[in-house]
């Protein structure tokens, strides 16, 4: 195979494949980068979970004993959208020093840069503990993928040092993010003739007063770093046709939390508040990752990003979630940094980019973070 280690090639080509989730089909995109990763020295585990779906396990091993330091990130993305796309979606262009692409933010661009940080610092690997990177497909409709790796018992996963999720940051050092609890509501009802409404139970309207109470629904208090819980219905459904009473609909609920919250007993609140003519069941549920920002190996992170900033680094949260809400109890719960080269606001946009010069960075603050955790 030949192998080029150019960061932004490696980029490209990982965007050239279309792993649009869903599907996902992301193991094309993974057996290239398995033979990529092996071509450099890696040692690669392949980890299917459905059909066209992979996850993959790559190390490099270290001379030392002790735990190696891990890199997470997904290769799955989000569909287009309605919007044309004004550059190629799949990493041709690069203009005003920006790699277009889906995925180039949220996050193939981050995957390539701590790929190309490790085969720069391969020395420092090999005679330190070791690197292992943790690549999964499934990440956006709910952690798919992470789930089914820690859930097969054929896989032994490593314990790391700490975990480094190369999701969209601007590099900016990010040590943790909201949970997530996803609910479907479901209200039941009796079907009639429209012509004659009285005949039945609509259970659009059943809904909809549901929704209205929803609104009134309190998650908890302000977190100190994590600030106010949100919720937010955002999908609907009901009825078959104009001319019936319908006689079932749902409506979906995003619910973003923090650490000090317990989904179970969101759950319950929440079946209380809409009283048993509402049916409740759940379609996801990550917890909140948070690690302490005195954590040496946090503190030692913000002062590797500092010179990329201009502004003095404080701790900071992301609201969307990541692979490490079920990584890391899987993984004995190590420290965990949000660090990568996307843009925040490019995340699942029409015509998302990656500045190049933040990827180029990132390779940099990487492979000092490797340096760091193998001397």
């Amino acid at each position: 195979m030949n192998v080029d280690t150019d960061v932004v090639t490696l980029a490209q080509k990982l965007l050239s494949f279309n792993t649009i989730n869903p599907p996902g089909n992301e193991r094309d995109c993974l057996l290239w980068l398995g033979d990529y990763l092996k071509a450099l020295g890696f040692e690669v585990t392949e980890h299917p979970f459905g059909e066209q779906r992979m996850n993959l396990i790559a190390r490099l091993p270290g001379a030392k004993a002790g735990k190696p330091l891990a890199f997470s990130g997904h290769l799955d993305t989000v569909p287009l959208g309605n919007a044309p796309w004004q550059r190629d979606a799949f990493g041709h262009d690069i203009v005003d020093g920006k790699l277009f692409g889906r995925g180039s933010s949220d996050m193939k661009a981050a995957v390539a840069a701590f790929i190309v940080a490790c085969i720069n610092q391969r020395e420092a690997i090999a005679a330190g503990h070791g690197i292992v990177l943790l690549l999964t497909g499934g990440e956006e409709t709910g952690c798919d993928g992470a789930r089914a790796l820690i859930e097969d018992d054929s896989i032994t996963l490593p314990i790391p040092s700490a975990v480094i999720v190369g999701e969209a940051t601007s590099n900016y050092p990010v040590i943790g993010h909201k949970g997530a609890l996803w609910v479907r509501c479901e209200t039941q009802g009796k079907t009639a003739h429209g012509a004659m409404p009285e005949l039945g139970i609509n259970a659009i309207y059943l809904a909809a007063d549901a929704i209205g109470k929803i609104r009134l629904f309190e998650l908890g208090p302000p977190h100190p770093l994590m600030k106010k819980p949100t919720l937010n219905v955002g999908a609907m459904r009901g009825g078959l046709n104009i001319n019936s009473v319908p006689d079932s609909a749902s409506f979906d609920v995003d619910m973003r939390t923090d650490p000090t919250l317990h989904h179970r007993e969101i759950t319950r609140r929440l079946q209380q508040h809409l009283s048993d003519a509402v049916t409740i069941s759940t379609l996801v549920d990550l917890p909140a990752v948070l690690t302490d920002s005195v954590n040496p190996w946090i503190q030692q992170t913000l002062t590797l990003c500092q010179p990329y900033h201009a502004e003095a680094i404080t701790p900071r949260i992301v609201p969307y979630f990541t692979d490490a809400a079920l990584l890391l109890k899987a993984l004995h719960h190590p420290p965990c940094i949000i660090l990568g080269p996307g843009e925040p606001a490019m995340a699942h946009q029409t015509d998302e980019y990656c500045e190049v010069q933040k990827l180029v960075e990132s390779v940099e603050i990487y492979g000092a973070m490797i340096l760091a955790a193998n001397a």
